[in-house]
């Protein structure tokens, strides 16, 4: 006891520098980000595909692309705040909406814990008597008197209540905007909203007859998985010959074209003349030429061998391609099943297809033929169980062991207790204050995000490994992976080693005061999340907005490595992708990162108050960052529709029952000094296990309202449909027989949809009206059952009716991709001699080839019209 009371006879030597973090921290980050910011203002306009390709890029459907904003310096702003967040919704996915909300919602949570806490809170520690200073004088740790928890528990009900409430009314709002979205025309007729994927189908039922009978007269359309393998190896080889070859010729054209030019400034005779013979400007050695082995291989002409080689492969796919179609091959244990409607998509769905645990399981519906990861459709139902046990053990083993270097990082911002445990960190002592200030704030904050930065592709990768068999589930697991590391990494970890570090010295001398020690320097830590949230914040949005890494990777790199016009052009229509599950390679679009922040001030909302503060003003600033770059300049590439939103409101309970663990070991550890503590403790025990209670209750309510859709909201969507379009909705509609999703297909159209002009109408038919008298704020949020029902969210969502599918997309839509795969049309630049002309006609005879729409210009650089022109190479992108 004599060690613990030492320590707190001088706490402003030990935590004198927690104010200096802050502001060592803060100085340099806004600096920083002020640049950032500025090139950001400065840039947004003269590079629009960087800051805002989404206005104007083809590969956004034109009703999909957001309205053009100001271009003066600052006039955009308030033109960007009057775009509600609905349009992400009707414009871009139901992901980016809901992923924005999490982050408006988790700001507003946390502004209403420092309306909770802070009148209460900060008087009580600030005058806890425990003799703390600067901003330790704010937390638990100050408080001396015990009877003062009675405060801290109230408190604490109070706002993890208000976390409860919001949890449940997001659910529901959740549950509504889903079901409306996923219910309207625009969704519910296309393809994938009417497909259904079963994994692990047993033999016997491997067969279109035997499946129809099973599943029903609902069934449209089968595809069997198929093994390609082969297929798909020559696939590759062919398309790798086709660019090796598109390359060398435009490499060709160019430097005969360049020799040209030079000879034109020198005035020689004919340099000028068009048709002329432009094979005179080349020599033998000019020809491209390549090695079929690295260093060590035979040196051949690369046009030429690309020819034959295409010559040899284009037949062959072919050939394999109408075997594949023609089912003469091996399949897999994974079919794809199209039902005629949405609604009995759903029904097959949510039903036990078979009776053997396991098997024609799992079940997918809404994916598009692109989300499919066509290597794990073979997966035996033993070895996807043996995978999943496999890949989780892994990344626990992984989230132990990654636990060192990151407490090592978390002892860095309390290096002033480590000197006094290792005397080798005793030269930090001569470091000057503002830098020992950085040392301690910023540096450590820095040596996180970098460690944190290694493991997103390899926990995607493992979520893969486990047997996943779409993209959106691969995100999914990979969710809950990257949740759980930044909870134990950014967090448990790092908070229990600056805690531990800090009064290491005295465990050693007096084990049995470890729980007290570490109890009472648990609060202190909470400055390293300042620093932190400072940091991301701010940093965040000065380079999330600048984007500094795109635009060089546009303009240097492109120009470096983009030689020929497909080149050029995909650089230009591939947006940034947004994928939320984790931080993805090229973006740092992530849910489980903010959700591990949100759970960060949940745990301290107590314990800490000011850390509220400081996560409000981070999160706001993500979400202005995000809430740009989801308008102006991001695409989806997977989307889950909506399932990623649940998942992180359940995770928000771990933030929950840490916090309460957490008060409850500090007012056991407060008992032992106190009878003032019983109480609080007694409190804080009876809540965890309310909170327990009510997120069972909670799951077992909502779970399958969260993964299905119910038949009586199809019936209510045919109703309001009915009712918009001026119809009266008949006894055979209101059984599931009559008109829009209930409506077998007698085909009329080629996309399960009737086709008719009434829909199309009432697709362009004006909102209804509001269903509710408008609330107050405080009734909207404790009745979302009422002001977010179904037929106010689906106010929300859009209104057309999806587009028809030629008859040989929808034929093909399921297919592997190496069966459908057409050989790509080769595109050279095209020159003023005509050699482009003369290497369309000798490729031609081979491969197809053009040189439309793209040229070499006076300074024989490869030119395209990148604004309004539509290159040869152009794919329409299908809505599956």
């Amino acid at each position: 006891m004599s060690s613990g009371a030492n320590q707190n006879t001088n706490p402003s030597s030990m935590q004198g520098s927690s104010a200096s973090q802050i502001v060592s921290t803060l100085v340099p980050v806004l600096a920083v980000a002020a640049v950032y910011f500025s090139v950001f203002l400065c840039f947004r306009v003269k590079f629009a595909r960087i800051y805002r390709p989404r206005t104007f890029v083809s590969t956004v459907n034109p009703q999909d692309r957001t309205p053009g904003v100001s271009s003066s310096l600052f006039g955009w702003i308030k033109q960007f705040y009057a775009i509600p967040d609905s349009y992400v919704l009707n414009h871009h996915s139901l992901d980016g909406f809901l992923f924005l909300r999490f982050l408006k919602m988790s700001v507003i949570a946390c502004i209403v814990g420092c309306v909770i806490t802070w009148p209460v809170l900060f008087p009580v520690h600030a005058t806890g008597g425990n003799g703390l200073t600067q901003f330790n004088i704010l937390t638990m740790a100050n408080v001396k008197n015990k009877w003062r928890f009675w405060a801290d528990a109230g408190c604490a009900i109070l706002f993890f209540s208000f976390i409860l409430i919001m949890i449940t009314r997001e659910s529901i709002y959740y549950i509504n905007i889903r079901q409306a979205y996923l219910l309207s025309p625009l969704y519910a007729e296309r393809l994938s909203s009417r497909t259904v994927l079963y994994c692990s189908v047993p033999e016997e039922y491997m067969h279109a007859g035997t499946l129809k009978a099973m599943l029903g007269e609902g069934v449209r359309r089968i595809w069997f998985a198929r093994d390609c393998k082969d297929l798909e190896d020559k696939v590759d080889r062919r398309d790798k010959a086709a660019y090796k070859l598109e390359g060398a010729e435009t490499a060709l054209i160019k430097t005969a074209n360049g020799k040209r030019l030079k000879a034109e400034k020198k005035g020689a005779a004919g340099a000028t003349e068009e048709g002329a013979d432009a094979t005179r400007w080349l020599d033998q050695k000019d020809r491209p030429t390549h090695r079929l082995k690295m260093l060590i291989g035979k040196k051949v002409d690369t046009i030429d061998w690309c020819r034959n080689e295409l010559k040899q492969l284009i037949p062959e796919v072919d050939r394999m391609q109408a075997e594949e179609k023609a089912g003469n091959c091996k399949m897999l244990n994974s079919v794809f099943v199209e039902f005629e409607t949405l609604s009995e998509a759903q029904a097959a769905f949510q039903s036990l297809t078979h009776h053997q645990a396991l098997h024609m399981s799992p079940r997918f519906t809404g994916m598009t033929p692109p989300e499919v990861l066509w290597d794990n459709l073979g997966i035996k139902w033993h070895s996807r169980v043996v995978r999943g046990f496999a890949t989780t053990a892994i990344v626990v083993l992984l989230i132990i062991f990654w636990s060192i270097p990151v407490a090592f990082v978390g002892a860095i911002s309390n290096v002033n207790y480590l000197i006094k445990v290792i005397p080798a960190f005793k030269f930090i002592n001569s470091i000057p204050t503002v830098v020992l200030g950085v040392v301690t704030g910023l540096l450590p904050v820095i040596l996180l995000a970098v460690l944190m930065a290694v493991l997103p592709m390899f926990l995607r990768w493992m979520a893969k490994v486990s047997g996943c068999p779409t993209r959106s589930a691969v995100e999914l697991k990979t969710q809950n992976y990257y949740f759980g590391f930044y909870v134990v990494q950014v967090f448990l970890v790092t908070t229990i080693g600056s805690a531990a570090s800090s009064v290491v010295g005295n465990i050693i001398k007096n084990p049995a005061s470890a729980a007290t020690l570490l109890a009472a320097d648990l609060p202190k830590a909470s400055n390293f999340y300042l620093c932190y949230f400072i940091l991301q914040g701010l940093a965040f949005v000065g380079s999330g907005l600048a984007n500094v890494v795109g635009l060089a990777l546009f303009l240097v790199l492109g120009k470096i490595l983009d030689k020929t016009p497909r080149k050029m052009y995909k650089r230009w229509i591939n947006l940034t992708s947004l994928g939320f599950g984790t931080v993805t390679a090229d973006n740092r679009y992530s849910f489980p990162v903010y959700t591990t922040l949100f759970v960060i001030g949940i745990c301290y909302a107590v314990i800490a108050p000011l850390v509220l503060g400081f996560a409000a003003i981070g999160l706001y600033l993500f979400y202005f960052a995000y809430r740009y770059n989801l308008l102006f300049v991001g695409n989806q590439a997977i989307d889950t529709k909506g399932l990623i939103y649940p998942r992180a409101l359940q995770q928000l309970f771990v933030g929950l029952y840490l916090a309460e663990v957490c008060l409850i070991a500090l007012f056991a550890i407060g008992v032992g000094s106190s009878v003032g503590a019983i109480g609080p403790l007694i409190l804080m025990i009876l809540f965890t296990i309310f909170t327990a209670l009510y997120q069972l209750s909670l799951n077992s309510a909502l779970d399958p309202h969260l993964k299905y859709l119910p038949k009586s909201m199809d019936a209510e969507e045919r109703r309001l449909l009915a009712e918009e379009r001026g119809e009266h909705l008949d006894t055979d509609m209101e059984a599931g027989n009559g008109n829009g999703h209930g409506e077998k297909n007698n085909g009329a159209g080629t996309n399960g949809t009737n086709g008719t002009k009434e829909a199309v109408a009432a697709s362009a038919a004006p909102a209804t009206a509001a269903p509710h008298k408008k609330p107050n704020m405080l009734t909207k949020f404790l009745k979302p059952h009422i002001y977010c029902d179904y037929a106010t969210m689906r106010r929300l969502v859009p209104k057309e009716i999806a587009p028809g599918y030629d008859a040989e997309v929808e034929e093909e839509a399921y297919f592997n991709p190496a069966i459908t795969e057409r050989m790509p049309l080769l595109w050279i630049p095209r020159d003023p001699m005509g050699l482009s002309r003369k290497e369309v006609a000798d490729t031609g005879a081979v491969a197809p080839i053009t040189d439309e729409g793209a040229f070499l210009d006076e300074k024989n650089k490869v030119v395209w019209d990148a604004e309004d022109g539509r290159p040869p190479i152009y794919q329409e992108k299908i809505d599956y």
